[in-house]
């Protein structure tokens, strides 16, 4: 009897199970396979403990500084849409089909549907799209039971993909601009969206789309505001930007919006084709080419 307190130290295993999720948007369910596990029929026993501390917290909020948040590669037999637990900082994360042609996509309406604009114009450069966002999202809206983009990510409204992706595209600031959020605010939840990205993907390449609108001298309001503040943001990181504050009225696509914000079939095709190629003038064009299947989210 005096051993078995020694032999309980020693044996105690955590037991998690892979679950499948259909995609970005989805809470992570408690059923997760963690990473630096050995997966037998469908269970994991962990031999790489997470590290001490709420997962999502501080340490990828950019609050230690710049340090980089790497990842041990997730076992190869862990099929994809998976959650999957990363060590380096304790949160809930999930495997995808092909990480390195996986574009991550952070947005709000504009990008969320199927065939927005955004998913297109990555798709056109030849992406798998994994989206993680929500409609009424920004960097400073949230739409209740999505956060904000910084909130959401930390907390686990939706999942960043496993591994290191080739290339991060944030898009958005429409909402922030209805909401009537103050340049301050924006600025400063854009700062830590960034900081927290280029933690997690330190190989990865960023780059930002601002605002869709119409122009300042064709109403374009606070949006157009907002998309030359979100500018100054990515100038500041050397982050490439693409610009689209004046777009609807500067390409005449007006008469494709579905809405007074949001675009028709036909306008989202319009504007991909616009984006994609402007994406391309940056050398954003994927680095691994291959068969056009959208990853989990897309």
């Amino acid at each position: 009897m005096r051993n078995a307190p020694a032999l309980s130290r020693l044996v105690a295993p955590m037991i998690a199970v892979g679950v499948l999720v259909g995609g970005c948007g989805q809470a992570p369910s408690p059923r997760t396979a963690d990473a630096g596990s050995t997966a037998v029929h469908g269970l994991s026993a962990q031999t790489a403990p997470a590290p001490a501390g709420v997962p999502g917290g501080p340490a990828a909020a950019g609050s230690q500084g710049h340090r980089e948040l790497t990842q041990a590669a997730a076992p190869g037999s862990i099929p994809a849409g998976t959650i999957h637990r990363n060590p380096a900082n304790g949160r809930d994360e999930v495997v995808v089909a092909d990480i390195a042609r996986t574009a991550v996509l952070i947005g709000d309406s504009q990008s969320e549907p199927a065939g927005s604009w955004p998913r297109r114009a990555l798709a056109g450069l030849g992406y798998a799209v994994h989206f993680c966002g929500g409609g009424g999202t920004g960097f400073v809206a949230s739409n209740g039971p999505t956060g904000n983009y910084i909130d959401a990510l930390q907390r686990g409204d939706w999942l960043l993909p496993s591994g290191s992706p080739p290339l991060v595209l944030i898009e958005g600031g429409g909402n922030d601009a209805a909401l009537g959020a103050t340049d301050q605010q924006i600025l400063a939840n854009a700062e830590r969206l960034i900081t927290s990205v280029r933690q997690r993907y330190p190989e990865a390449r960023l780059a930002m789309v601002g605002t869709l609108a119409r122009g300042a001298a064709n109403g374009g309001g606070r949006r157009t505001e907002v998309d030359a503040l979100l500018g100054t943001v990515a100038a500041r990181h050397s982050i490439p930007f693409v610009g689209v504050g004046d777009w609807l009225t500067r390409h005449n696509l007006t008469k494709l919006m579905a809405d007074g914000v949001h675009m028709s079939p036909g306008g989202h095709a319009a504007l991909a084709g616009l984006l994609a190629r402007r994406l391309d003038e940056f050398g954003l064009r994927t680095p691994n080419p291959g068969p056009a299947e959208p990853a989990a989210g897309g």
